[in-house]
């Protein structure tokens, strides 16, 4: 086989593969850029859902200190939280 012949081969067989790794390699970094979309979004609902869950601790702890502890108050803080859980999951369903 010539010289010329077999360099040209080479560029081919080498332009091929470049091409092929560079569409994979944007295939890949179209995927990690919609996980991290995915992955902003659920930190965004975690963050909403603490500043709530603070509120409450906040709200249980103003009751606790003008009224004592008293059993009431850890249940209407369950309450809250089985509250606002339940309408958030009928939310998502629609």
């Amino acid at each position: 086989m010539n010289d010329f012949l077999k360099m040209d081969v080479f560029f081919v067989v080498s332009t091929l593969v470049v091409v092929v790794v560079g569409i994979f390699l944007t295939i890949v970094l179209i995927r990690v850029f919609r996980i991290l979309g995915y992955v902003e979004e659920l930190s965004k609902t975690v963050s909403d859902e603490a500043k709530d869950v603070r509120a409450d601790v906040v709200e249980l702890r103003a009751h606790i200190r003008r009224e004592g502890f008293k059993l009431r108050h850890v249940g209407r803080f369950a309450k809250s939280l089985i509250q606002r859980a339940t309408v958030r999951k009928k939310r998502s369903n629609d």
